[in-house]
């Protein structure tokens, strides 16, 4: 039986990998990365362990020693981490990001990439078992967006767009073609109550993928959180890029929005 090594930060999309990847075949060995990783994947899998994300020798010590060939990293894990003092990185991880030109998303996840691969393991992409996770075009809540909300989600779109390109985020709040919030480190959810707080009330939420975006790592996801987010805050709106964005729980998510009148659409 061919291993699959899954590296899971928080949410339930690791859940999700693991279940996929047991129906069709493969045995799972997982690492929980943070303490608020999901411990439903230990379900699914031939061994669990949870080792901080931070301790980069570890992590590579136990991929090894379950002789894993393949990895996906998967579950969101804030770049905050490493600023806040919540983590501790051991020596190995310490000289990898000393070593870095700058702390970007993807130049971090490129380097990580590059240590598996040395020590003789391969990142693949993170859809690669979840692609039914990802929307068509539409609109997939009861509610169709008003013309405005439409006009601000195709603006929103597009600015979201040139944020990633520049790999900052992902995500953008707007209200009447104004840009509310941009995502930087402080992660999609506090930029949705950031946003939606200043637009007082009405904001709309945009979230893509980066035009450059690199499947094994930090692909878009929205679920059931995010939809609580903004009905805590008042945005009535949100956009995912269709068939590039994962959408978690989604039966859960869209009945949660239809009862709060919230209008998602995947552009």
């Amino acid at each position: 039986m061919e291993k699959l090594g899954i590296l899971a930060g928080a949410g339930k999309l690791p859940v999700e990998c693991a279940r996929a990847a047991v129906n069709i075949g493969y045995e799972v060995y997982s690492v929980g990365l943070l303490p608020d990783s999901d411990p439903q994947i230990a379900q699914y899998s031939k061994d669990y362990q949870f080792i901080s994300v931070a301790q980069l020798d570890a992590i590579l010590n136990y991929l090894q020693r379950n002789q894993i060939q393949k990895v996906i990293m998967i579950g969101k894990v804030t770049k905050q981490l490493l600023f806040n003092g919540a983590v501790q990185p051991d020596a190995h991880m310490l000289q990898l990001i000393m070593s870095l030109p700058d702390r970007k998303d993807d130049t971090i996840m490129m380097a990580f990439v590059r240590e598996l691969a040395k020590a003789g393991m391969q990142a693949f992409d993170q859809t690669v078992l979840i692609r039914k996770l990802m929307p068509h075009r539409g609109t997939l809540s009861q509610r169709e967006p008003t013309d405005a909300e439409r006009k601000d989600m195709e603006f929103g779109f597009r600015i979201a767009k040139e944020l990633g390109r520049l790999d900052i985020g992902q995500t953008v709040v707007v209200k009447n073609h104004a840009v509310m919030a941009l995502e930087a480190i402080e992660g999609t959810d506090a930029c949705i109550e950031r946003g939606s707080r200043l637009a007082n009330g009405g904001a709309v939420v945009v979230k893509v993928s980066k035009p450059q975006q690199d499947n094994r790592f930090d692909v878009p996801a929205v679920g059931y959180q995010t939809v609580e987010h903004m009905i805590k805050v008042g945005a009535t709106a949100l956009a995912i890029e269709a068939g590039k964005t994962l959408l978690v729980d989604r039966k859960q998510m869209i009945a949660l929005a239809d009862a709060n009148g919230i209008a998602v659409v995947a552009l």
